[in-house]
């Protein structure tokens, strides 16, 4: 099942472009697969145990979150003066939308104002984490995670790190 969940955003990517918006499903986490969690619907989806301590995939959504993506989204993607809120943007949007964007860019023109999202299709630093980063954007648009760097993670499964090793070559 794993693999199936692994490869899920590279191939929404290829088959998304054009999809119409929909409001991102209920974030609640009802599988765990082999330390990444999903929803009922079956998308990627954070879990913050009580004393605070996030998943693995959540942190390493953080982590490149602030390496990719703040630039022009802004610290905890709380947006910037030409990048718009991710933390309010994935509330709106559903998981096939966030990967086709991301994946194949866009560009929004309107009002005398341009934004230009490029295309990341072609970027292991973003492709290989998209989940990751998916995931992290919406644990942060629940509100259920704080801004700044999780105190607490979960250790990173063997299933994540030959995944990150087939990605990233």
């Amino acid at each position: 099942m794993m693999l199936k969940h692994a490869i899920r955003g590279v191939v929404l990517a290829a088959c998304t472009a054009g999809f119409a918006s929909a409001q991102a499903a209920d974030p609640t986490a009802v599988e765990n697969d082999a330390g990444k969690y999903f929803d009922a619907e079956g998308y990627p989806t954070f879990n913050i145990a009580e004393d605070g301590t996030v998943d693995f995939h959540t942190y390493s959504g953080f982590r490149r979150f602030n390496s990719e993506c703040h630039v022009c989204h802004g610290p905890d993607g709380v947006g910037s003066t030409f990048a718009p809120a991710l933390v309010e943007s994935v509330q709106d949007m559903s998981y096939e939308d966030f990967v086709a964007v991301v994946a194949g860019g866009r560009e929004n023109v309107g009002s005398g104002n341009q934004n230009v999202m490029p295309a990341f299709g072609t970027n292991p630093n973003i492709m290989c984490y998209l989940d990751d980063i998916y995931i992290y954007l919406r644990a942060r648009g629940e509100g259920d995670l704080p801004r700044g760097r999780p105190a607490k993670k979960e250790a990173k499964s063997d299933v994540f790190a030959e995944m990150e090793d087939s990605c990233m070559g």
